[in-house]
């Protein structure tokens, strides 16, 4: 599959059309009678979870083609994997349901679709317990290689809310409901809503890793005309870091394979300005080291007044319209940062595709870490619609199911 070869962005709206479609047709089989139409009830639901997924890995691929870097790659494949296992488990129930027709109560599949938050987090338990002793390792091992800085403290923190949020769940879910229907409410309540909200950002941590894996591993086609190699500090005597001379090495490479395959040569853009502890501006210093390599003066062209990543783009996209507006853009940045540089490509609406430079084992987590934050604080807007509906849609399935 290849990036950015689709022109119109892929819509759910056919998804949004089978929802409302199907909430209908179930509310009118569950108000003349939900006991009589039990298989009809859990056969459809079956139908809706499976078109689901099938919408939504459909729109995954298409977005892929559309526009990698974006936020609903995030959502579509983290919220497919969470709807698989609640088709999975509404599939049991209709086999349940065949075989012993009486243990069915017109309040099973609400009861089901309830509980489905918390199902999917214990479902994925041994994933995410498995995963927090990993990333808890490999943070234990940064501190001893890079010190103990607030911020490489994060992985720990996160693996410990990722353990403790399931701990809850787990100790909620074994107490008593109570005996009258306000606690019985009261208590699905509390157990479903927090449920709802670690489900919301396991969906999205999922949905990143799988996001940023794929254009991790994604080769650009050898048909560049600009790279752009995003600064991340320099060394006390201004020369790059290790991880800045990944970066550089990373964009040598392919321009050198574009050039053995296709005869065509490409612009370097060294992106990065100069920080209150450095002597020189990222981008000299790029420029520098990439004229030690043997690529010519004329062939790098400097950015040097970017602070951050949506300024490296901003800047770069300038000097880039200076040299040749139609020109065909790639960028080059360590493998953790590829999916969030992507983001603030098209942000500036530039159509660049990333390409990532390994780093060590035991850095590469934690920083993927601080990438994951670093989204959540993003496109707020769109975030807050979709857990807000999600926690609207388990608060009125608790009031349908205890009524």
């Amino acid at each position: 599959m290849r990036f950015d070869t689709r022109d119109k962005k892929p819509t759910l709206y056919d998804l949004l059309i089978l929802t409302i479609a199907v909430a209908l047709l179930l509310t009118g089989l569950i108000r003349s009678g939900g006991q009589d139409h039990a298989l009809a009830i859990s056969l459809l639901l079956d139908g809706y979870f499976l078109s689901a997924i099938l919408l939504l890995m459909s729109a995954f691929f298409r977005q892929l083609q559309y526009n990698p870097y974006s936020y609903n790659t995030i959502y579509y494949m983290g919220f497919s994997l969470f709807i698989l296992s609640v088709l999975i488990t509404h599939v049991i129930l209709t086999v349940r349901l065949v075989q012993d027709p009486a243990s069915y109560r017109a309040e099973t599949s609400l009861l089901t679709l309830l509980h489905s938050a918390r199902s999917y987090v214990f479902l994925t338990a041994p994933f995410l317990a498995a995963f927090s002793v990993a990333l808890c390792l490999s943070n234990l091992s940064l501190i001893r290689h890079e010190g103990r800085r607030p911020v490489n403290l994060l992985g720990i923190l996160l693996s410990f809310l990722l353990v403790a949020g399931e701990v809850f769940l787990f100790w909620q879910a074994s107490l008593p409901a109570g005996e009258s229907l306000g606690q019985i409410r009261l208590h699905e309540l509390c157990g479903c809503l927090f449920a709802a909200v670690y489900l919301y950002f396991e969906c999205m941590l999922l949905g990143v890793m799988v996001a940023s894996a794929i254009v991790v591993r994604y080769e650009p086609d050898r048909d560049k005309d600009f790279l752009i190699v995003l600064g991340c500090g320099l060394r006390k005597d201004g020369t790059p870091t290790p991880l800045l001379r990944g970066r550089l090495d990373r964009a040598l490479a392919f321009a050198k394979k574009q050039k053995e395959e296709t005869g065509r040569d490409l612009i370097f853009v060294t992106s990065g300005g100069q920080g209150p502890n450095e002597v020189v501006s990222e981008s000299a210093s790029m420029k520098g080291y990439l004229m030690e390599q043997g690529v010519p003066a004329e062939r790098i062209v400097e950015e040097d007044r970017s602070a951050d990543t949506m300024e490296n783009m901003q800047f770069s996209k300038e000097k880039i319209l200076q040299v040749d507006p139609a020109g065909k853009v790639a960028f080059a940045t360590t493998n953790y940062h590829v999916f969030r540089s992507g983001l603030c490509a098209r942000r500036v609406k530039m159509r660049a595709v990333g390409m990532g430079a390994p780093t060590r084992w035991y850095f590469w987590p934690n920083a993927s870490v601080r990438e994951f934050v670093g989204l959540l604080t993003e496109h707020r807007g769109k975030q807050a619609l979709i857990f807000g509906s999600l926690l609207v849609m388990y608060i009125l399935l608790t009031f349908l199911t205890y009524r």
